[in-house]
């Protein structure tokens, strides 16, 4: 019997994820547990391991193909064995998977490129569109994306695909018919058609990361009810304790501190004392949950977006253990080698900009946390000591706080613990 391999849920916030490359051949022998594919979730690249022993009978699934949770993927059983059946059962034999470049099935089973290069186009009375059943004109994803987007009525568009299916190459054929010398691209709204002629841009494909975080921050900003509490921190005395810590970490061989370090340590110790910012909504249930853990996600920003790595215990480890951690997960998340357990699970999270010289910035909110702290860079600047000017140093915190969670008085309590700590940072030894 044909075993189906599909799309797992790799993390928390996968809805897809793209084939990068196959490991494996058709016809290869394959046992549980061996990996014959990589994919690039929203998180990372993983390992996609089969289960089951057999033969790879098909590979249903070109790379570089997206392909949502649950699509056919591959098809492993024993050698000669019929899978017809099993593909008919996966959206005509072509699994459930959607591209850039959609693919199309030759009717026996294998994939080949719908997007060839497009036929001449001509003036000339053409073939009318394909009709589906209940009268619904025959396109691919990205056609009809493209169509709406273009304001053009598919059903005056002749499709060049398989059985008269409208591709990508039809919508773009009529847009250039329409306004001849414009260049069409599929980010781009009908608006964009009057730009002139020799305006250039850039189309960039949408990473797996990029679709996650523009889906979960706008729903997080639309959804939570943000509200922003911005403290000026004196820390000069912490920027003192971190020069001392590094030049003894530097003389016998131990970790070095950065500054964000020691943020973490006061978000974590802050968390402990206000267990209400140490929270998170969940509406489906009708609860609000306030973890007795504390786990402090740390932003990282890599080539395709950012990820956010947790360090978890964060109130029980120490600044040197604190340190060492967040260099792992940052080197990882760019090397794209972070696992599940890595990121879930965070309590709290914290953004800092202060390193590309943002003074002051608000953050939205990570959910299901309901606080993120944006961190601002440090500042030299004249402060009032005991009646006189002095030179100081100074760096803003902005509490975010989803308001369903999160009170003002709970917020501006924490925040100032957060920074009690960081003008007197011996208290976080203590």
């Amino acid at each position: 019997m044909p075993i189906p391999v599909e799309m797992p849920k790799m993390s928390d916030t996968m809805e897809e994820g793209v084939l990068v490359s196959w490991l494996a051949e058709e016809g290869d022998a394959v046992s549980s547990g061996d990996i014959i594919a990589q994919v690039e979730t929203d998180k990372a690249t993983m390992d996609l391991e089969v289960y089951d022993d057999g033969v790879l009978l098909k590979k249903v699934i070109p790379a570089g193909a997206a392909v949502p949770i649950g699509g056919l993927i591959a098809v492993l059983g024993e050698a000669g064995e019929d899978i017809s059946g099993l593909l008919a059962g996966y959206d005509g034999g072509a699994g459930v998977a959607h591209s850039e470049a959609p693919a199309a099935s030759t009717g026996d089973g294998a994939i080949q490129p719908a997007e060839a290069a497009a036929p001449p186009q001509t003036t000339e009375t053409a073939e009318p569109p394909v009709l589906a059943d209940a009268g619904r004109v025959k396109s691919s994803p990205l056609a009809r994306r493209l169509a709406e987007e273009h304001g053009v009525a598919l059903q005056q568009i002749a499709g060049s695909g398989p059985e008269g299916r409208i591709v990508k190459r039809d919508v773009e054929a009529a847009i250039r018919q329409a306004v001849p010398g414009r260049s069409v691209d599929p980010g781009y709204s009908a608006a964009a058609l009057e730009a002139p002629a020799e305006d250039a841009f850039e189309t960039l494909p949408i990473s797996q990361m990029r679709k996650t975080i523009a889906r979960r921050l706008a729903e997080s900003k639309y959804t939570s009810p943000h509200f922003y509490v911005t403290v000026d921190v004196d820390v000069e005395q912490a920027v003192a304790a971190r020069a001392r810590i590094n030049a003894k970490a530097e003389a016998e061989g131990g970790v070095k501190i950065s500054f964000n370090d020691l943020v973490t340590k006061a978000c974590a110790l802050a968390l402990s004392r206000h267990p209400a910012a140490n929270a998170s909504w969940f509406e489906q249930e009708g609860v609000i949950r306030r973890h007795g853990q504390v786990h402090v996600a740390i932003a990282v920003a890599i080539d395709d977006g950012l990820v956010t790595p947790v360090i978890r215990h964060a109130d029980r480890k120490g600044l040197a253990q604190i340190a060492a951690e967040t260099r792992e997960l940052a080197r990882r998340a760019r090397d794209r080698s972070l696992q599940p357990e890595d990121w879930e699970g965070s309590t709290f999270t914290t953004s800092n900009l202060g390193m590309y010289g943002v003074e002051e910035f608000t953050a939205i909110i990570n959910p299901p946390n309901a606080c993120i702290l944006a961190i601002g860079a440090i500042r030299d600047e004249a402060v009032v000591r005991d009646g006189a000017i002095a030179p100081g140093k100074r760096m803003k915190l902005t509490l975010s706080s989803d308001h369903r969670v999160v009170d003002g008085a709970v917020a501006a309590a924490f925040v100032g613990t957060v920074r009690s700590y960081l003008e007197e940072p011996l208290s976080m030894l203590l």
